[in-house]
Formats: C-alpha cells, sequence, structure tokens
C-alpha cells in the first residue's frame, strides 16, 4: 500500500548545478546524504528541485538518475505539475514514471483556477497517472489556495489520489482535512516548522526542504513525533528555529543550497531567475552549523 510509503520525511531533492548544467556528480552525493541522513523518501523534480527551469529531456534524465543511485533502497515520488491540464496529461502518459512508487502534482499555477477548476484538473490527473496521485497546495506560489473542501471532495472520489501536501500554512484548513478524509489519506506537512503539531493532530509526516541541508537531526526530530514523543520532538524543532530560518531567509533552494555548499556536497549555484546565496547568508549559515552540529 502506496500509503505506507510516503509517512515521515520526505525530502525534496535539490537539483545540484555546475556551470548551468545538471551536475550528476554532486547529485549522487545528495541521494547518499539523506539516505544516510534517514529519510523515508525521496522527491524528485520538485519546486525545491528548480523544476520549472529544468528541459522535459533534464527532468527525464535526473528522475532516471535519481531512481538508479536510489537502487529501491527508499521509494522515490516524482514531481508531475503543470498550469494545462492537457498538456500535463499528456506528459504522463509520455514521460517514464516506471521508476516512481507516485507523483507529487501541484494545484495549477499563475491560471487562478476555481475550485471546480481544481477538482476537474486533479480528477483528470489521477485518470490519467500510472501511479498514485499526492496532490500539493502551496497558495504562495500558485496564486490561489485549494480549500479543505475541494482536497475532502479529491480525497473521497478518487482512490487514486492517496494524499496531500498541505503548504497553506493554515492549520485549521489542515485540521480540517484531517476530521472529514477517509482513513488511509494522508494529510502531509509542506511547511518544515508546522510538521510536529501537524503530526500532533493526525498528520503523516513532511515533504522537508530541511532533509536536504540536516537530514540526520531533522529525521530524528520527525520520527520522535511519529512515535508519540512529541516533548523531545518540540524541543528539538525549538532548536532548529534559526537553522529553518536560514533555509528560507533568501528563497528556496537558493538558501539551503549555501548549506550543502558549505557540507561540500554540491556547489549553491542556481538558475536564472533565481540567483546565489548572499556572502551574508554564508558567514549566518556557517556559524549556524557549528553551533547546533548540524549534520
Amino acid at each position: 500500500m502506496i500509503q505506507n510509503k510516503i509517512q515521515g520525511v520526505g525530502v525534496a531533492l535539490i537539483t545540484p548545478f555546475n556551470n548551468y548544467s545538471v551536475d550528476y556528480e554532486a547529485l549522487g552525493r545528495m541521494v547518499e546524504y539523506v539516505i544516510e541522513g534517514g529519510v523515508d523518501y525521496i522527491v524528485a523534480l520538485g519546486s525545491t528541485a528548480e523544476t520549472a527551469t529544468l528541459s522535459l529531456e533534464e527532468r527525464q534524465e535526473v528522475l532516471d538518475f535519481i531512481v538508479k543511485q536510489t537502487a529501491k533502497r527508499v521509494p522515490i515520488v516524482a514531481g508531475m505539475g503543470h498550469n494545462n491540464t492537457q498538456a500535463l496529461v499528456e506528459q504522463l502518459r509520455s514521460f517514464d514514471l516506471s521508476g516512481a512508487d507516485a507523483i507529487l502534482s501541484v494545484v495549477p499555477y499563475y491560471n487562478k483556477p476555481s475550485q471546480e477548476g481544481i477538482y476537474r484538473h486533479f480528477m483528470a490527473v489521477a485518470e490519467a497517472s500510472p501511479v498514485p496521485v499526492i496532490i500539493y497546495n502551496v497558495p504562495g506560489r500558485t496564486g490561489v489556495n485549494m480549500t479543505a473542501e475541494t482536497t475532502l471532495r479529491l480525497a473521497h472520489d478518487s482512490e487514486r489520489i492517496v494524499a496531500v501536501k498541505e503548504a497553506s500554512g493554515d492549520i485549521n484548513q489542515m485540521q480540517r482535512i484531517l476530521d472529514g478524509c477517509p482513513k488511509e489519506f494522508l494529510v502531509l506537512s509542506g511547511d518544515d516548522g508546522l510538521t510536529v503539531e501537524l503530526i500532533k493532530r493526525g498528520g503523516r509526516g513532511v515533504i522537508s526542504v530541511a532533509a536536504n541541508g540536516f537530514p540526520e537531526r531533522f529525521c530524528r526530530c520527525i520520527h520522535l513525533a511519529m512515535e508519540g514523543n512529541f516533548a523531545e520532538a518540540e524541543a528539538m524543532m525549538e532548536e532548529f528555529a534559526e537553522p529553518l530560518r536560514l533555509i528560507f531567509q533568501e528563497g528556496n533552494p537558493t538558501s539551503v543550497k549555501v548549506m550543502t555548499e558549505l557540507k561540500g556536497i554540491t556547489r549553491r549555484e542556481v538558475r536564472l531567475p533565481l540567483v546565489e546565496g548572499s556572502d551574508e547568508l554564508v558567514e549566518a549559515t556557517k556559524s549556524a552549523i557549528q553551533r547546533y552540529q548540524l549534520r
């Protein structure tokens, strides 16, 4: 059952670059780093992967590389989103997803569809997808919020839609989903800092940016919460307050790439329209790594 594979910590994996090309050597190091750090699954080609700047050919190559490097040690979720429903349906039919256990599909961006439009979009995605679907609500990026009512409608109307990554930042909206969703449907956090609170309410984990930067410590925190040890998990989350702030200070993945560069895993290079993290951020991140002994 796919729901058993996508609980705990999923890492929204970065895509390392070197002189504007995908750095596959560094990508291999990242895969090993997060698996050794304890992540439960890898999400490839998400927002944090700068997928919007990757060609379709590059996307397939990156996914294929991650599948091969992972060698079935952890499940893989592939990001597959678009603001053109028909184009996404066609991609789902032509893209090789044989190595993926599920897809993560974002609410259509820029168009600002109605709730009915969002519902019909995801029902079309669910019908076309060869693997289960995690729907992704992130209004800060898409410009429109998928309401709890729309999420619940999708959860009840399609067995193919198995989870939601909720990054609205609205814990009350997440609670309404938890209260009304089918028993097997998963509510996953899209905000690292809200994860422990969501798990306390019945959520089943996070798709994380922080797990790129300090997977061992972050996974330990979330796994404690999954085990019901909320006091220790909350204490660890408070300890992470400064590192969590830093990895989003100049945007995602600009800031977390500063941390992975300081650890010697990747360069901090990003593709335009993003720009590299500032020297000030580098110094602040270097200090945080030392102070909090981030591994």
